[in-house]
């Protein structure tokens, strides 16, 4: 143990001494990377939300999802992936009012929360941007090779197959080959240009108002109501919602993927005129644009075909070919290319800059976040995390992709609204100090001594001041709470799946399930909050985030086993380069050693000069005591 202690920079191995090093925060003034000019409107940050996030989804999910899991209920799926999505914007709304710099949650949770769950969301962030760029050079490919024929699909399909079961039927070498490209140009200083990304997302909702009005001359309502015996075998039961509850929910697992994108607005708010109001309007507005899209396409797309006979690979140019309107075909086929290459520089383009933030802080590889001095980039930084999402756009087909990226993001979606809850209870440190002084200068009882649990728990004392006690009261309620979703997400699950034949016994489970959810978020809601002013903050906390942690963690349980699978094997993988590399090297822990070393010096240096001041003195002695005897 000891070795191991010292192998991670602790003068000996506790349960304290890890908790330290895992929770060790990084300095405000450490983050601040650039003083940016505060000149982003609420409409700026709503155009920049729409434009990152309004991608593949609109143009391939909706027909995906709708044929193979919800039906032409898709439309309910979307609305709760936009209601999980809208209380997940809220917390990142608050989380970036907390430290209102430039970066991303790794950033604002390594400064409040530490270092440990700062990785976490970092590599989940990696994980994220790196599969949303591979999916939407996906959905660019498949698109490209429907409107040519299946050339591609057909060669490589027939000359280079891959036989392994949860992988591609193929491998996408166009998709590899484009995502170097844009890596390439990234790479070697390619700037974004705000005026392009706003025709971008110009193109994208004029394309999406056309296809709703081109094709509300076509829909037919019958097509929601499709008896069964007309549905052929394998594609549900007919009707509205032919997978049932079960298919909606899991539809709305994978459509959350569509709503994706929305935290750069979050991130901007060192840059926003007023964040405390431009940054939620901009969170809400802009998802309810992007629900109004989604929900819009995939009515008109569903009532136009039944949702069995749509195309799961570019199902927009397919309903309208089938109708005969072969114009509207390729102005969706084009415009459609257009908004995925805008998605997909908008997806690539933080992906370097959370790699090179987590290798500047020592938690990655330093090669990683090196700087070209011809280019003035993170070059190999950016090169290898093009190769990477080249090589997961190559061999994964989208389904899989879009649910490895669902699952990394609600976890750190989770984690945020977790992170939220903290930190709105954490210790005031300086108001308990003085409070505690006035009680003992007044001779008065300590508010934090000693007490029955329940009157802690409940704070029956009314304490209005958050103290180290209450807030390790919130921290253990929000990791039961945490751990209980995954529990009363598998308890639902039977009502969802099948209605039909659930007991007394169930509802019952049903109950006595959402008992503890309820007491966790009523004790924590007794505990006094921080003082800390904040431009903006969370409304109905803990009930907010305490709903959106319980969303994202029943729309983590409905993803497949090899999903869960894949994502395991990618934190095993981020776990063993951070205790293998990130905890060693790390910023803060070499700062740590400096001080230390500065200390032991400075202890050295000072018992040094009490040594020879105590030996001119053990000298002096005898000379006195022989003058004094003659």
């Amino acid at each position: 143990m000891e070795e191991f202690a010292e192998y991670y920079g602790m003068p000996s191995w506790s349960v304290t001494n890890a908790f330290r090093v895992l929770t060790r925060k990084k300095p405000l003034e450490d983050s601040n990377e650039s003083k940016l000019a505060k000149v982003l409107s609420a409409f700026d940050l709503t155009a920049l939300g729409i434009g990152s996030t309004l991608g593949v989804g609109v143009y391939v999910l909706a027909g995906e999802v709708s044929k193979q899991v919800a039906g032409p209920a898709v439309v309910i799926s979307f609305l709760i992936a936009a209601i999980a999505s809208i209380f997940a914007g809220l917390c990142y709304a608050e989380f970036g009012a907390r430290v209102p710099k430039a970066g991303s949650a790794y950033i604002y949770s390594y400064v409040t929360i530490g270092e440990f769950i700062a990785f976490l969301i970092g590599w989940n962030l990696i994980l994220e941007y790196a599969i949303g760029s591979a999916s939407v050079v996906k959905g660019l490919s498949t698109y490209l090779d429907q409107l040519c024929g299946n050339p591609m699909s057909s060669f490589l399909g027939t000359h280079m197959p891959i036989n392994i079961q949860g992988l591609g039927a193929y491998p996408d070498l166009f998709a590899f080959v484009v995502t170097i490209l844009f890596s390439l140009a990234i790479a070697v200083g390619a700037k974004e240009s705000t005026r392009v990304n706003n025709v971008f997302t110009i193109l994208n909702l004029g394309v999406v108002l056309f296809v709703i009005i081109a094709g509300l001359f076509h829909v037919s309502s019958s097509n929601w109501s499709i008896p069964k015996s007309s549905v052929p075998e394998g594609y549900g039961d007919g009707g509205f919602m032919p997978y049932g509850v079960s298919g909606i929910i899991k539809g709305a697992a994978v459509c959350f993927y569509g709503f994706i994108g929305f935290d750069c607005i979050a991130t901007a708010g060192e840059e926003a005129k007023n964040p405390k109001k431009s940054i939620p309007f901009a969170v809400i507005v802009s998802l309810a644009m992007i629900f109004l899209a989604y929900f819009g396409v995939s009515s008109v797309l569903t009532m136009m075909l039944p949702y069995y006979e749509q195309d799961e690979k570019a199902p927009l140019p397919h309903v309208f070919r089938i109708n005969g309107w072969h114009v509207a075909e390729y102005v969706v086929s084009i415009g459609a290319m257009f908004g995925l290459c805008s998605s997909m520089m908008g997806a690539m383009f933080p992906l370097p800059r959370i790699v090179f933030a987590m290798s500047n802080d020592g938690l990655l590889f330093r090669f990683l976040g090196d700087i070209s001095e011809k280019y003035k980039t993170p070059f190999k930084g950016t090169m290898l995390t093009g190769l990477l999402t080249g090589i997961l756009a190559a061999v994964f087909n989208l389904s899989q992709l879009v649910n490895m990226m669902s699952i990394g993001t609600l976890l750190a979606y989770s984690m945020v609204a977790s992170c939220v809850l903290m930190l709105r209870y954490e210790v005031d440190d300086r108001r308990e100090s003085r409070i505690i002084g006035n009680s003992r200068s007044s001779g008065s009882a300590d508010q934090d001594q000693p007490c029955a649990l329940w009157r802690r728990l409940f704070n029956s004392k009314g304490l209005t001041v958050s103290t180290k006690q209450t807030s390790r009261i919130v921290t253990v309620m929000v990791t039961l709470f945490s751990l209980w979703c995954f529990v009363f997400s598998q308890i639902l699950t039977k009502f969802e799946e099948d209605l039909s034949n659930v007991t007394h016994f169930d509802g019952i489970a049903l109950v006595l399930g959402a008992i503890p959810l309820v007491i966790m978020l009523v004790i924590i809601s007794r505990q006094p909050t921080s003082a800390v002013n904040l431009s903006f903050k969370v409304p109905l906390v803990p009930w907010l985030p305490g709903i959106s942690i319980l969303i994202n963690i029943y729309l983590m349980i409905k993803l497949d086993i090899l999903t869960w699978v894949r994502f395991c094997i990618w934190l095993t993988i981020g776990l063993a380069i951070f205790l293998a590399y990130g905890i060693r090297h790390s910023r803060l822990r070499q700062r740590e050693q400096r001080n230390n070393s500065m200390a032991i010096m400075r202890d050295c240096s000072e018992s040094a000069l009490l040594g020879q001041e105590n030996s001119k003195y053990s000298n002096e002695v005898p000379l006195i005591l022989m003058h004094s005897t003659s």
